[in-house]
């Protein structure tokens, strides 16, 4: 919409007035009028489009050769200019009123113009330039279609001089700090001076003051200019300029903030001392902060994270050599570093933030500190490697505040509702019950992120709690590009009723481990076990359902991995042998939890199974021994490792949530 002025003329005077190119001047000429005028006349410079705006009744005539208007009280001139002025006052429209009689002017009224064009400058419609005065800057859309422009959260560090993150510390260490950074153009054109004095205004809100920071850049130097307790900054018009501005974000959407933010320019008119300044002209950015992005399981590995510690020389041996295998880079997390806490899954989600100019991957830090609760800082954050934590409103942050408890879908589509970068799942305590659930400042934190849409399934019923210790996602060449892999306690039954039926009731599970030996037989005989594997499979029938609905699976998306739990004295269950369901996928390569299942013909019949469903998608199966490291304290390969993956190749912005 065409920002509109008016203008009121004086009798007999020429008054002097700068226009912005773009906006429209409504010239009020019955205020100047004398008061037996009855015609009006005007003429105007060539660089100047001026139209009557008048009554469907009013009828011009012709007198002496000029066109006279019946000077009615709505009569006004719309007044555009063409082009910025070359020097001061060099346009101008002239009006001449005249009585009943109408062969002479019986007084005049006129204006001087300076036209000059003001633009404020983003990259509205995401093709990483900077385009001048886009119609779309002002506002922001989703979709491959929409327009608007983005900003990068600057939670890098790109200099061993910041705190901690580089946003926020109001200072630009570097060419590759810029680089996490929105250009922002103020593009100025017209003659080096205008008849009074004006001045530029750059202005944001105090509510979006704590979320954003600008830098302008002149000689070589940025000068931190706005955010925080900076709501504005003046420039005097100095003629034809452009200046550069670089704009950061400080925070991620959250509960409170949508992530758009509004950055304005005013044209101020200098009035007598004593007098307000007068903005007789707002230009107008929209920005919206990127949101973090998680990545599923099916996304290529970048990089492999583990801890060693005291007890898994095994356990890190087997995944160093199946991460050289699968040619990934791992990276691992020594002693003096993580204190003996080995649940790097827990400790940290990775993800991502992206804008059409730069991207980089972001480490989200769980409420729920551990010894390793410093290596995400330590370790993880520096140039172009990004850093963000929730920190729990109490002190009462429980198991299902680890990560582990956070799983993303790969892309879907439900109901026709496309969900291009996955959902986000989340353990929580079943609908009907008091139970643990994963704190509130993260759960607002996933669901403002928007792109993800979050949906929960009932953990609580876990010891543990997480939604790792009976599901995954893995590639697959068909379908839907995934299978869902759940654990199952039917599943393993009835492997375990095929095996006795072929006189196999004697095998014997956990050989090798110094624990008590178990047979087939001895499994199936054991009502009490039955019976709390019952209640496990209904609670995990349950989570089934809901995955089903709230991703569009059928059956055949679903693949039973076998496997069998216990409850405690509280009624919580955790596996009871190694939980194969809660592995590492790397590309093609699963590296799954070895179940230690009964032996038949020296091959594990729970491994034989578990290859069997796999070798047709094209995965490899690598078991790993994780018993004593990991599963006899609660966890398996999934809790003890950590992977970055490379972004999704789709632009979060070409998405309509």
């Amino acid at each position: 919409m065409v920002q509109q002025r008016t203008l009121r003329l004086e009798r007999g005077e020429r008054i002097e007035v700068v226009y912005v190119l773009g906006t429209q001047l409504n010239v009020d000429i019955n205020g100047a009028a004398p008061s037996e005028a009855e015609w009006f006349s005007m003429r105007h410079s060539a660089n100047i489009d001026a139209k009557i705006n008048k009554t469907d009744t009013a009828k011009p005539k012709v007198v002496n050769g000029e066109k006279l208007w019946p000077l009615e009280r709505d009569t006004v001139i719309e007044v555009r200019m063409i082009s910025p002025s070359t020097e001061t006052n060099d346009e101008k429209v002239t009006v001449a009123y005249y009585g009943p009689g109408a062969d002479a002017p019986i007084d005049k009224a006129g204006v001087y113009f300076t036209a000059i064009e003001v633009s404020l400058d983003v990259d509205a419609d995401r093709d990483g330039i900077v385009e001048k005065n886009n119609p779309c800057k002002t506002s922001w859309a989703w979709g491959s279609d929409g327009q608007g422009a983005i900003l990068l959260v600057n939670c890098d560090k790109d200099s061993i001089l910041s705190r901690l993150v580089d946003g926020g510390d109001g200072n630009v260490y570097s060419k590759e700090d810029l680089q996490d950074m929105s250009l922002m153009l103020l593009r100025i054109r017209g003659p080096e001076k205008l008849p009074t004095s004006y001045n530029l205004l750059l202005h944001i809100s105090a509510s979006d003051s704590d979320k954003l920071g600008v830098f302008h850049s002149q000689n070589k130097q940025y000068t931190y200019v706005m955010g925080k307790k900076k709501l504005h900054y003046k420039l005097r018009y100095t003629g034809t300029t452009e200046h550069e501005f670089f704009v950061e974000g400080l925070c991620f959407p959250d509960k409170g903030f949508s992530g758009l933010l509004t950055i304005n320019v005013s044209l101020l008119e200098t009035i007598p001392e004593g007098i307000p300044e007068t903005p007789i002209f707002t230009d107008t950015v929209v920005f919206r902060v990127t949101p973090l992005i998680v990545t599923p399981h099916t996304l290529e590995p970048m990089e492999v994270y583990v801890c060693s510690v005291k007890d898994n020389y095994l356990f890190l041996k087997q995944i160093k050599s199946l991460v050289s295998e699968a040619n990934y880079k791992i990276t691992i997390c020594f002693e003096y570093v993580n204190r003996e806490d080995r649940w790097m899954q827990d400790e940290m989600e990775f993800g991502y933030i992206q804008a059409p100019h730069k991207g980089f991957p972001v480490v989200l830090d769980s409420p729920k500190d551990g010894e390793l609760k410093d290596f995400p800082v330590r370790e993880l954050l520096g140039p172009d490697f990004g850093y963000v934590t929730k920190v729990a409103l109490s002190s009462e942050a429980t198991s299902l505040d680890s990560f582990g408890n956070l799983e993303v879908s790969p892309p879907v589509t439900v109901n026709g509702k496309e969900y291009p970068l996955g959902r986000i799942i989340l353990g929580s305590s079943f609908p009907t019950t008091t139970g643990r659930r994963m704190t509130k400042v993260v759960r607002d934190f996933i669901r403002a992120q928007e792109v993800q849409a979050p949906f929960e399934l009932y953990t609580d019923w876990l010891l543990v709690g997480h939604v790792d210790e009976f599901l995954t996602f893995i590639p697959a060449p068909d379908r839907k590009g995934f299978r869902l892999l759940l654990a199952s306690t039917v599943a393993c039954y009835k492997v375990f009723q095929q095996q006795k039926s072929l006189g196999h009731g004697d095998a014997t599970m956990f050989q090798g481990l110094e624990t008590k030996w178990l047979t087939i037989n001895k499994v199936l005989s054991n009502d009490s076990l039955q019976q709390e594997n019952n209640y496990v499979q209904h609670c995990i029938d349950w989570n089934r359902d809901i995955l089903k609905q709230q991703l569009d699976l059928t059956e055949d998306d679903i693949i039973d991995v076998p496997a069998l739990f216990r409850l405690d004295t509280s009624g919580k269950a955790s596996a009871f042998f190694p939980s194969m369901v809660n592995m590492v996928v790397l590309g093609t390569d699963l590296g799954i939890p070895k179940p230690y299942g009964p032996i038949i013909e020296e091959i594990c019949c729970l491994e034989e199974y578990m290859i069997s469903m796999m070798k047709p998608l094209g995965l490899k199966c690598t078991f790993i021994d994780d018993v004593v490291s990991y599963h006899r304290k609660l966890g398996e390969v999934h809790c003890g490792t950590n992977v970055r993956r490379k972004p999704f190749a789709y632009k979060w912005w070409n998405m309509v949530p």
